[in-house]
């Protein structure tokens, strides 16, 4: 559902939408709770050089493993942008910023889902924002390298525990291969995150059932942390 940012008062937003709001739909997705949004500004800025080519190098990496030519993959890519997102026929040479991001989106998510390698540079030219950190998650690779990866805790889990058993509503988590997870260990986590300049994610209970984190009962307990932990970040 889209619409337009009329007033801001703090962090009240009122917002017009473009379209009746279906309340019954909205009461369904509440399950009985409180119904929360996510917030997404257009940025309607001009693709970047940059990102143009992160798109093409993704795509270059796609077709050297599998001999097609860019060109088709190209379009195979453009319409699950259109398909997924919602956007109308763009061009990569002058399409939003947002609708290019898209499009990484969805390559990194295909090459993840098929297990197609992609070269080392080409990763690290990408930003590591929230988008990219759901992508290892959902994936299980490495939010450094790209490699296997496991889910990383900020605050350890404790040995001997059944991760799979584990309430992950409230723990702040990220996906770290073994290299990357021992030097975590080694350098104390808020070097370790300085060094690397990344965040992890604070799982929600639809984060949580989004990426199938092991059992989210007592969520108001896990979701109560003392405001401490959150600060430590």
């Amino acid at each position: 559902m889209f619409g337009k940012l009329i007033g801001v008062q703090g962090n009240v937003l009122k917002i017009a939408l473009d379209e009746d709001l279906n309340t019954f739909k909205v009461n369904r997705y509440a399950n009985g709770k409180q119904p929360t949004v996510e917030l997404e500004i257009a940025d309607n800025r001009k693709i970047s050089p940059e990102q143009r080519k992160k798109i093409f190098a993704l795509i270059n990496d796609l077709c050297s493993y599998t001999g097609d030519v860019p060109e088709y993959w190209e379009s195979v890519f453009k319409y699950q942008v259109r398909e997924t997102f919602g956007v109308p026929e763009f061009s990569l040479s002058d399409c939003s910023v947002l609708v290019a991001n898209y499009m990484i989106l969805v390559i990194l998510n295909f090459l993840f889902e098929e297990d197609i390698p992609f070269k080392t540079k080409t990763w690290d030219s990408l930003p590591n924002e929230f988008p990219k950190q759901m992508l290892c998650l959902k994936n299980r690779r490495c939010v450094l390298c790209g490699k296997h990866a496991d889910i990383a805790h900020y605050h350890a889990v404790g040995a001997g525990r059944n991760r799979n058993k584990i309430n992950h509503v409230g723990n702040y988590i990220m996906t770290l291969c073994r290299e990357h997870h021992t030097e975590q260990h080694k350098m104390g986590v808020k070097s370790f995150f300085m060094k690397y300049h990344i965040k992890p994610i604070k799982v929600t209970e639809d984060i949580a059932k989004q990426l199938k984190l092991g059992v989210i009962n007592n969520v108001r307990q896990a979701s109560n942390r003392k405001s401490s932990e959150e600060n430590e970040i």
